[in-house]
């Protein structure tokens, strides 16, 4: 049993918004959504709380899940560098690096053995990332490339000559590679970069996750939730990984789900159940209990 937890008679707090990771969140360890999650999600909004999800997936990627669940909301993906509305694909929030960081970022990559991954906004284009080529080298990018192909926007000359609106990207590879690109891009553009270094959620290995600095899942989170004009303390978020921390720190109620990494369940007062168990069901009890 994962669950740590306060009474729900503690709850010092009304939650009007929910924001939930995705994957390994919403979704169990074979990436589907689960019964559990749906039901509790359902208890949630006719309580009247809205739900918003915040995930590290691409926004394409992201759509089967909100409609599965029958959220209208915004999404915030690629970990906050990406809002849009997924009832007309239009973009409330795009993330951008400042002059010329893109092209060094790119340049450290590729020099140390790495190829880039870049988002830009293209939805509506049909693809959602720009890579170098299709042969990812095998392990985690091959199979990142070889399922979403049909998405690569492939330039040969990509580390020439990246995209200026690319808002995020990526690389990914063993762990320890993957931890020291983390540091060497830190150390060459300090403050100008958000970064994290995540076991990938579907595939084989690790990922370097870069955004500009300042984007993280909160960013995207708490600006709708002033939109909609909900505070800072009347958020719930809900997460298992160390790009959610931000979000969950600065929540007025963060929760860890029991499949967390040690990290974040040690960051978390709250810990519930897993992804596979009682984990969305545990949280369903803890928001209601703030309505009392």
């Amino acid at each position: 049993m994962h669950a740590r937890f306060a009474p729900p008679s503690s709850s010092p707090r009304r939650i009007r918004l929910l924001a939930l990771d995705v994957d390994g969140t919403v979704t169990d360890s074979r990436h589907e959504v689960t019964i559990v999650a749906e039901r509790a999600i359902e208890r949630v909004r006719a309580a009247g709380v809205r739900v918003l999800l915040a995930t590290g997936r691409r926004y394409r990627d992201t759509l089967p899940v909100a409609a599965r669940l029958g959220l209208v909301d915004p999404l915030v993906t690629a970990t906050g560098a990406l809002v849009k509305r997924p009832t007309d694909h239009a973009t409330l929030q795009r993330a951008a690096f400042a002059p010329g960081v893109l092209q060094g970022i790119v340049d450290l990559i590729v020099d140390a053995g790495h190829e880039p991954v870049l988002y830009t906004d293209s939805y509506a284009a049909g693809f959602d990332f720009h890579c170098r080529s299709l042969d990812g080298g095998g392990r985690g990018l091959g199979e990142y490339l070889d399922r979403n192909r049909s998405l690569a926007d492939v330039r040969p000359d990509l580390h020439v000559a990246p995209p200026a609106d690319a808002f995020a990207g990526f690389a990914m590879g063993a762990r320890e590679s993957m931890h020291a690109l983390e540091a060497a891009l830190r150390d060459a553009f300090p403050g100008q970069l958000a970064l994290h270094t995540i076991r990938s959620p579907r595939y084989r290995d690790w990922l370097c996750e870069i955004a500009p600095a300042g984007v993280t899942k909160w960013t995207g989170v708490a600006a709708l939730a002033a939109e909609f004009g909900i505070a800072a303390h009347e958020v719930c978020a809900v997460g298992d990984d160390v790009n959610d921390l931000p979000m969950l720190e600065a929540a007025g109620l963060g929760i860890a789900m029991g499949n967390a990494v040690p990290e974040v369940r040690a960051a978390m007062r709250h810990v519930v159940g897993g992804h596979d168990g009682s984990g969305l069901a545990d949280v369903a009890e803890l928001v209601l209990a703030s309505l009392a």
